[in-house]
């Protein structure tokens, strides 16, 4: 298997806007640069269903990203709807990573329990949402790297074994 392609979407109307910069999405770049990944690209777009669903369908659809991450837009606010917009594009729910992300969140937070973050698959590209807090999205990225190139693995059509799982950083 080649490298892992990773497209990063921060959802945000402020760093959309330009009012802040964004923090989350560079934290999530870092986790999979420094571990060898090939991260295609680091979007931004504001809380708004339809572009959050565009930008995903571009990253798995026309540039095959194995995986794309979002990052905030996850929480309980009025304007937090990526968990929505992810569902409108998603083929097939992962419930056991968001699980997985709830449980590591938890370890580290109480307030993990206030994310809705969702996970899924589109033809074979895995989507993600982490939280918009950079340090969470971070420390829950550094956790994929435990089951990201083993899902990349089975979703290209390779056995299910756990050999990809031994080229995570």
């Amino acid at each position: 298997m080649g490298k892992i392609k990773i497209g990063i979407l921060t959802v945000s109307d402020r760093c959309s806007a330009g009012t802040v910069s964004d923090m989350s999405g560079p934290a999530v770049a870092g986790v999979f640069s420094g571990c060898g990944y090939q991260v295609e690209a680091v979007r931004i777009v504001p809380d708004d269903v339809r572009a959050i669903a565009a930008e995903v369908i571009l990253f798995a659809d026309s540039e095959q990203c194995d995986v794309v991450l979002t990052t905030g837009g996850t929480g309980f606010a009025p304007r937090d709807v990526t968990p929505e917009a992810c569902a409108a594009v998603i083929e097939r729910e992962a419930p056991g990573i968001a699980a997985f992300l709830l449980n590591a969140g938890l370890a580290e937070t109480p307030f993990a329990a206030l994310g809705r973050g969702r996970a899924g698959i589109r033809g074979r590209t895995l989507i993600v949402n982490l939280p918009g807090s950079p340090r969470a999205a971070g420390h829950l990225a550094r956790e994929l790297l435990q089951i990201i190139p083993h899902a990349v693995h089975i979703m290209q059509g390779g056995a299910d074994g756990h050999a990809a799982a031994k080229e995570q950083c």
